[in-house]
């Protein structure tokens, strides 16, 4: 493989990702919003989690019963309050989380070729001297790169938010936990591939950047699926739960980065700019 050629591709799309508003701005948002705000408005619903009225809404009790064993052992002890914010913060975040890489991800690879068809700088890219596979691999790395980065570094922050809206109640540092670790360094790489190997694969055959967007965004609904299924406490995010997710993931992403290299020609792409 030409590495040099290879790394100056992905350095170029990383350039125009940081610099295109369309792109960057759900890069930084969906963090912001999902791993600051929510931590904090939950961290609030969480001082009146006793009173009455909301704890017949919540119904904590069913949520505790359908908990992994040793989270439930773990909660046992602690005040309503403690548990509703440990619930929240732990288990309802945690397939909220996996949006982060979901739409890095596919934002970045619905700009990969959509995005250089409309700025007219495709069919350049078309004439360097890699081969078909290795332009297809230095696309999906230019996706998965950002994804897994910001993924990562929200993380980090959530760490920190987390613990500190939490504090007043929690009076201790309880994040991050063995599944969290779990879910950030094995199902969001997972959930990361699975995004941009469709929307890759929707890219290069789509015209503009919208169209590629509004069909990669498809991949959103197995999460949308997992975040209701934990809402309604009919699964939780254990350790097991999540490397099984993560396995199946990475088997579909795999599957379909494979089938986009595999059907990815230059000459087929360039017939549609």
């Amino acid at each position: 493989m030409n590495s040099r050629a290879t790394r100056a591709i992905i350095r170029k799309d990383l350039t125009v990702v940081l610099r295109t508003k369309s792109v960057a701005l759900p890069m930084l948002l969906v963090p912001l919003l999902v791993l600051i705000a929510l931590p904090v408005m939950l961290s609030i619903v969480a001082h009146y989690a006793s009173d009455p009225a909301l704890k017949s809404e919540l119904d904590l009790a069913v949520l505790l019963n359908n908990l992994p064993g040793p989270a439930r052992a773990e909660l046992a002890n602690l005040m309503i309050e403690q548990q509703f914010v440990y619930l929240s913060l732990v288990y309802i975040m945690a397939p909220l989380f996996l949006l982060i890489p979901c739409v890095v991800a596919v934002v970045v690879a619905a700009d990969s070729f959509a995005g250089e068809k409309e700025r007219r700088t495709l069919e350049a890219l078309l004439y360097t001297p890699l081969s078909d596979l290795h332009l297809f691999v230095a696309k999906v790395l230019s996706a998965c790169v950002p994804a897994v980065a910001v993924a990562t570094g929200s993380f980090a922050m959530y760490c920190i938010v987390a613990n500190a809206a939490a504090w007043p109640l929690m009076q201790r540092v309880f994040f991050p936990t063995p599944m969290w670790l779990l879910l950030v360094f094995w199902l969001t790489p997972a959930v990361a591939v699975l995004s941009l190997g469709a929307t890759v694969l929707v890219s290069s055959r789509a015209g503009t950047f919208q169209a590629a967007y509004q069909l990669g965004s498809l991949v959103v609904v197995p999460i949308v699926f997992l975040i209701v299924m934990q809402a309604k406490g009919l699964l939780f995010f254990g350790t097991a739960m999540v490397f099984g997710v993560g396995l199946v993931f990475w088997i579909l992403g795999a599957a379909l980065v494979l089938m986009g290299a595999r059907s990815f020609r230059r000459t087929t792409v360039a017939t549609r700019i």
